[in-house]
């Protein structure tokens, strides 16, 4: 949904200013669009929000170990790629042997990571606002 989002609204945008012939009409409609997304992505959050409350309260040990297990592996995956893995090949270099060690993807594991501490909205902003493409 972001995605498409991301695609549309610039566009969306240019079509007010076809639609809308007055320049302050024209920034003020796009700045209530913008407003009501940045209002509708905060009101999922905060719905978020409530949903993990009700998952940390509930006796399912499921329910209340998924994040943590996949922020420690978040955070084991950021360990083994700068930490782990160049030390481990350094030790393999020293010892003479002729051998790669295992890395993880580290786009998929730093956009997973970004979006558990919340921070996978402020790219989608930049891009909805044009900032970077």
């Amino acid at each position: 949904m972001i995605q498409l989002l991301t695609a549309l609204l610039p566009k969306a945008l240019d079509i007010i200013d076809d639609v809308v012939p007055d320049k302050d009409a024209a920034a003020k409609a796009k700045q209530d669009i913008e407003k009501k997304l940045i209002d509708a992505a905060n009101a999922t959050n905060l719905a978020q929000i409530e949903v993990n409350k009700e998952e940390a309260r509930s006796g399912n040990r499921f329910a209340q170990t998924w994040r943590p297990a996949i922020g420690w592996s978040c955070a084991l995956g950021i360990f083994w790629l700068f930490i782990g893995q160049p030390f481990a090949q350094w030790i393999i270099n020293l010892a003479g042997v002729d051998a790669a060690v295992p890395t993880v993807p580290s786009d998929m594991l730093l956009e997973l990571t970004f979006a558990l501490l919340g921070m996978a909205g402020l790219r989608t902003f930049e891009k909805l606002k044009g900032i970077t493409k």
